[in-house]
């Protein structure tokens, strides 16, 4: 008897979760047609471009002036009693890493 109500009632339950499945909703699982692919998105050729010092807009030509003189120009110089400390301050982290239990 219990095993017939568990053949009923497995029957039964299968049938109503086969039809809520099936409430005739839209699919969603396809983008929406006026989304842009990424792969178009990414063959697409940007033509401004922001300044990496002030994020100023520039064109292509200034951007490419701009990146050129970055690279010619020389890094700033520190002063090398900050330099001094710089080092100092890496040598702390790197034996605070190697030895934890140092008072430093």
């Amino acid at each position: 008897m219990k095993r017939i109500l568990l053949i009923i009632l497995s029957i039964t339950t299968s049938i109503l979760v086969g039809l809520s499945g099936q409430s005739g909703r839209a699919v969603t699982a396809l983008p929406v047609q006026t989304d842009v692919p990424e792969e178009i998105l990414r063959t697409e050729i940007i033509l401004t471009a922001r300044s990496p010092i002030d994020g100023k807009v520039l064109t292509p030509a200034e951007y490419a002036e701009l990146q050129a003189q970055i690279q010619i120009s020389p890094p700033p110089r520190l002063s090398s009693g900050i330099r001094d400390k710089i080092f100092l301050l890496e040598l702390r982290k790197t034996l605070l890493q190697l030895f934890p239990f140092l008072p430093i």
